[in-house]
């Protein structure tokens, strides 16, 4: 097989090496919570995506700087 460019490892979130012929497009990051830089912010994303207030909660990330809304799961 070709050799997979350093670049498209980086993009992939790979290490870049080792050969990741078998891995490379089966790799999928976890999604993570969207964050602001103030509580307004993320209260107004809300109210713009039709989230109800119930539904989501507003915590803080990256070291009391940010303001990430976390959903709810669903019973």
């Amino acid at each position: 097989m070709v050799k997979t460019h350093t670049r498209a490892k980086r993009k992939k979130g790979l290490s870049p090496h080792f050969r990741h012929d078998r891995t490379l497009d089966t790799v999928k990051k976890k999604s993570r919570p969207k964050t602001f830089s103030t509580e307004d912010a993320a209260k107004a994303w809300a109210e713009k995506n039709k989230v109800k207030a119930s539904d989501y909660n507003i915590e803080k990330a990256k070291k009391d700087k940010r303001f990430k809304v976390v959903l709810k799961e669903k019973k």
